[in-house]
């Protein structure tokens, strides 16, 4: 009875599995018939990345990538279930003939499995080449290869075959249901100030629909594209019930709506959230308001100009898994905190403990986060987002090591990860200010600093921020100037060179954080924290050619038993 229990939770799980697999949230079919099907995900940090072929066939079935989409210089696996078991090779093509089999083996077989008429084989592989037989996976669109036989003698593939070009590593998926409709949420006929920094707000409500619907994919509307640098939309609280509209932060009806739904960067472009989620509209949500926040870089102070950007949401009522929601997180913008001039690679951090959410949540939970946009000013190089468990750090959420900061999208993590209540975040950013002369700030202009990381996650939680700010006091005392005036004239007039640049940076470092914890309604949560230690994770190596058929369930069927044992020893 046990052994049967134990096999019932194992199909459940391998159920739930084949319904949902946060490893692998892309697919593309690349047959015109849907006969072959690719589904893959990656980890960019890691180096990997994940791939599961569905092939409608008995036979062999072939995968690669190609330079030009045929044979000549192709890097191939070919894989397939035959009458002595599961064979899979590691293959390069020289021309129209049978790809030879690599010396090294540098793709990784998980499973291969043959059911009705169909065979599924997954593997792994590096992103990096791993030797001259292999190619690079790259940002830029790949020409992927595919053939497959009817018996799993590997000989000419006839028309079984074609190519299909996919960014694989910049993928955005792009679904049409037949129900799509969209809305725009701009600015309408707004003059631009004279000004270099002008954040504008309006705040509208939505169509209205009777019943809940979800937001699929949001498009940018930019009339524009010299003066608009990024966009954000903000759900409202219930007390606000009136439209508005204002220079931003300069009243408090906009200072009420900070509940992030959407967000668009200056070189971003559309963003289509995956399959499992997506944004709700209408139904319980219809009667709130929003703020729409354009923040306008006019660096010529031009006069007269007219503008009507915002965003598109497309929307469907064929409702999706999970409501998908944005938090922000990073360090909190306010004016006292401070770059110093002349800087090579300064340091600044925001951390985000998820264990003080339940003093905001009545029923908080884990974080699926699926994408991430990352955001800095002009002095920003780097961003990196660390992931800490139990005051270990396991992983980086995300990361860009080489910051534009003419380019910020929305970037999908390759594969869903998980945040676990009680973990933490933390958002480090690099900035070079080798050519200043004087102190950068933290603030709203173009010429100040933020850090921030905006997290797209499901299920959606009713929260808005989730942020930290170096103790200003302990700040002060640490550095002898206990006054603000006496504080903020030495920060002035102080020498800054490697050395007290470094001991700034390590003084912000090591001091205590506020912590700030906000949800949809304005309740907030202080707290206080320490920053962790952030280290460099390194990437995996190559692939090895070792057969790990069935690894994943194999790990778990483990597992289950060392749960039995204990529960019965």
């Amino acid at each position: 009875m046990v052994i049967l229990s134990l096999v019932l939770l194992l199909l459940s799980v391998q159920w739930s599995w084949a319904l949902e697999d946060p490893l692998l949230p892309f697919s593309e079919h690349l047959d015109p018939e849907h006969k072959v099907q690719l589904k893959w995900g990656f980890d960019e940090i890691q180096g990997t990345i994940l791939f599961e072929l569905t092939v409608s066939t008995s036979g062999w079935v072939g995968f690669g990538f190609s330079p030009k989409g045929g044979m000549t210089g192709a890097d191939i696996v070919i894989g397939g279930v035959g009458a002595k078991g599961s064979y899979f090779t590691d293959r390069h093509a020289g021309g129209n003939s049978m790809p030879v089999i690599d010396q090294k083996q540098n793709y990784k077989l998980l499973s291969l499995t043959e059911t009705d008429g169909k065979t599924v084989m997954k593997f792994q592989r590096s992103i990096e080449a791993c030797d001259e037989n292999d190619l690079t996976i790259t940002n830029l669109p790949m020409k992927l290869i595919y053939a497959y036989g009817q018996t799993d003698d590997i000989m000419y593939h006839s028309t079984q075959r074609g190519t299909k070009e996919l960014s694989l590593l910049k993928y955005m998926p792009r679904v049409n249901p037949p129900n799509s409709m969209y809305f725009d949420m701009t600015m309408i006929n707004f003059t631009v100030p004279a000004n270099q920094t002008h954040y504008h707000c309006k705040i509208m409500k939505a169509p209205t629909f009777d019943r809940k619907q979800h937001i699929y994919r949001i498009e940018p509307v930019i009339t524009n594209f010299d003066l608009v640098h990024h966009l954000l939309l903000y759900r409202c609280p219930p007390s606000v019930t009136e439209p508005f509209e204002a220079e931003c932060y300069t009243s408090l009806r906009t200072n009420l709506c900070m509940e992030t739904i959407a967000v668009w960067g200056v070189g971003g472009g559309a963003f289509e959230f995956p399959e499992v989620a997506g944004l709700p509209i209408g139904g319980n949500v219809s009667d709130f308001f929003y703020r729409l926040e354009v923040h306008y870089n006019n660096a010529n102070k031009s006069t007269g100009r007219v503008d009507n950007s915002g965003l598109r949401f497309y929307h469907t009522t064929e409702l999706r898994q999970h409501d998908a929601a944005v938090l922000g997180a990073g360090l909190v913008i306010a004016p006292w905190y401070a770059i110093p001039p002349k800087a090579k690679s300064f340091l600044t951090y925001g951390m985000c403990d998820t264990a003080y959410f339940p003093k905001v949540l009545e029923t908080p939970h884990d974080l699926q986060v699926f994408s991430v946009m990352l955001h800095t000013h002009l002095a920003g190089r780097k961003v990196r987002v660390g992931h800490f468990r139990g005051e270990k750090q396991i992983d980086f959420l995300a990361v860009d090591e080489n910051y534009d900061f003419e380019y910020q999208d929305v970037t999908n993590l390759g594969k869903t990860k998980t945040v676990k209540l009680g973990d933490k975040l933390l958002v480090e950013c690099t900035y070079s200010t080798e050519n200043r002369s004087t102190l950068t700030w933290g603030g709203l202009s173009t010429t100040d600093e933020m850090c921030l990381a905006f997290l797209f996650y499901y299920p959606a939680m009713n929260l808005s921020g989730c942020m930290s700010f170096p103790n200003t006091t302990t700040l002060r005392s640490e550095m002898g100037t206990p006054g603000l005036n006496t504080w903020l004239n030495m920060m002035s007039t102080k020498t800054w060179n490697d050395t007290s640049i470094n001991q700034y940076q390590q003084t912000l470092k090591r001091i205590d954080q506020l912590v700030v914890i906000a949800d949809s309604f304005k309740n907030i949560s202080r707290n206080t924290g320490l920053i962790p230690n952030l280290s460099v994770i390194p990437s995996a190596p190559c692939m090895s050619g070792c057969d790990t058929k069935n690894l994943a369930l194999l790990w778990l069927l483990l597992c289950l038993l060392v749960q039995f044992m204990q529960k019965y020893n």
